[in-house]
């Protein structure tokens, strides 16, 4: 195991990324990585930069599939103490997220303004649209 190798969890960590999705990364052929003796996965530093200076859509949200995001307009907020509910007007589709109240306002989240709600098991995440 050379010095440079990381665990997966730290690998996982510098990518932005699951460590399940390095699992099926590895399973898939886009990852290459190493075992160390006791038969864990280990990721050389050379893989983390190859993926950390690939395109984003390869590495993130973007490669998710149309189905699983909702481009629209923000219909309404209704923020409440720390939370927030989003909702978001996506073709014939309404979707509410609820959402952090630092989020909305980071996000510059109002009435009107472009979102995309992104669904992934039974989260919601929305990113600002353009």
């Amino acid at each position: 195991m050379a010095a440079a190798d990381l665990s997966l969890g730290d690998a996982a960590r510098a990518l932005g990324v699951s460590v399940d999705t390095l699992r099926r990364w590895d399973a898939s052929g886009k990852l290459r990585t190493t075992r160390d003796g006791r038969n864990r996965r280990r990721v050389p530093a050379a893989e983390v930069e190859r993926l950390r200076d690939a395109p984003e859509r390869h590495r993130t949200g973007q490669s998710l599939s149309a189905r699983n995001r909702f481009p629209g307009v923000v219909r309404s907020v209704e923020s409440d103490g720390v939370m927030a509910l989003v909702e978001i007007e996506a073709g014939p589709f309404r979707v509410t997220a609820a959402v952090t109240r630092d989020a909305v306002d980071e996000l510059g989240l109002v009435e009107g303004s472009r979102a995309t709600a992104t669904v992934k098991a039974t989260s919601v995440m929305v990113e600002r649209g353009s």
